[in-house]
């Protein structure tokens, strides 16, 4: 029979919603490690990592208090989860201009060359990257999160396939149905764009 090693995941943090602070700090030396890896494997960068490790907790101390916890029994994959989209987030909020390359090769800018001596095209080249990254928030969390990876953390494939443990093929497939999705979007927005990059 297997020896017990210490309180289940499930039991702290009911002690913890019931008032007791230690078991939280058990969660906390339990998981610290492993997150602050996950995190400075996408970030490489250790200040970062140990800002967003605080973040990390932080999250999971208002969600728990919140009542919104719902992952009974569950709680390392969706701590890791958490951590991994901070780590997104932070990209995404960093980089403001992601060289995103469509199917054919080109850049997604490459018709938005405007000039930047007047404030209202300055205006217009921001409005449209706004426009850009919210349609990147739109799309479907697996997309979004590959995309992200690849044009705003510019990781190869295979780092994100191992990153999000699925295979490079179905790395390379979420990233093409996300640049599909996109341009489809932009055509329904009536985006400026290039018909020669993007057919009909």
């Amino acid at each position: 029979m297997s020896k017990r090693i210490g309180p289940k995941d499930s039991e702290l943090i009911k002690q913890y919603r019931s008032g007791n602070e230690i078991a939280f700090e058990q969660l906390v030396e339990k998981y610290k490690s492993r997150v602050y890896t996950t995190i400075y494997l996408i970030v490489k960068d250790q200040g970062v990592a140990e800002d967003l490790l605080q973040d990390v907790f932080v999250k999971v101390v208002h969600t728990l208090n919140s009542d919104k916890y719902n992952e009974e029994g569950k709680f390392q994959p969706w701590l890791m989860r958490i951590a991994h989209n901070l780590a997104i987030d932070y990209f995404r909020k960093r980089k403001r201009y992601p060289t995103i390359v469509m199917e054919d090769g080109e850049s997604i800018f490459n018709t938005l060359r405007f000039a930047e001596e007047t404030i209202e095209d300055h205006k217009i080249k921001e409005d449209t990257l706004e426009l850009v990254r919210k349609l990147i928030d739109e799309l479907p969390e697996t997309q979004k999160q590959v995309l992200i990876m690849r044009h705003y953390m510019d990781l190869s494939f295979q780092e994100i396939a191992e990153q999000t443990g699925v295979s490079i093929n179905t790395a390379l497939g979420r990233m093409r149905y996300a640049l599909i999705n996109m341009r489809k979007k932009m055509k329904q927005l009536n985006v400026a764009y290039d018909k020669t990059f993007y057919p009909k």
